[in-house]
């Protein structure tokens, strides 16, 4: 007897409950729920309105609500993912690398090219090649000094060898009288008789 009454003081409590609230909806003012985005002005209310604003971040305002961000209904899938689930549906027939369905040789030579590229993403010679571009970087960091320390030797060497040069051209000859002073020869002759006429 107890389990019969237990249905009938629910629905009294149901209806005894949405009547209160709608004595009170009636007798209460209305209220209107704004979301304003950044330093937006919240609205003024109306005469028996009370206006409540919500304040969200300035970013906000153009993206798609929070409750409606998280949805696992299937027209909300994004495209890539389902492009990627109809690649993965099938892998038999044109471009699929199996003997299996006409056609299906052809993808041998895509997937041979995708193993390729990973390989080359994913193997030492993407090390090798950061190797020596750090070793580049470290060489060119120097090779402006060095530059200048060579060109410095080379300028030296230049003025050593010019020197050189003019200390040669102006060096006397073997058998050769200074400028200014008398040639034993010339001293010789004049010493001798002329000649006979």
């Amino acid at each position: 007897m107890i389990f019969r009454t237990l249905p009938v003081a629910a629905a009294i409590a149901v209806i005894a409950v949405s009547a209160a609230a709608a004595a009170q909806e009636e007798a209460g003012d209305k209220v209107n729920m704004v979301i304003v985005y950044g330093d937006d002005v919240c609205p003024e209310p109306a005469a028996g309105e009370i206006t409540v604003c919500a304040r969200k971040a300035e970013n906000e305002r153009y993206r798609i609500p929070e409750d409606l961000r998280l949805s696992d209904s299937p027209e909300n899938t994004a495209w890539t993912q389902r492009v990627e689930s109809y690649e993965m549906v099938g892998s038999f027939g044109t471009m699929s690398c199996d003997p299996a369905g006409a056609g299906g040789f052809t993808g041998c030579t895509q997937q041979m090219i995708n193993a390729a590229y990973k390989d080359r993403a994913e193997g030492s010679a993407v090390r090798f090649s950061q190797l020596i571009e750090a070793a580049r970087a470290e060489r060119l960091s120097t090779i402006d000094a060095e530059a200048a320390e060579q060109q410095a030797r080379v300028e030296q060497i230049e003025r050593e060898y010019l020197e050189r040069l003019e200390r040669e051209r102006s060096a006397l000859l073997p058998g050769e009288a200074p400028a200014g002073a008398p040639s034993e020869e010339g001293a010789d002759e004049s010493d001798a008789a002329p000649p006979p006429q």
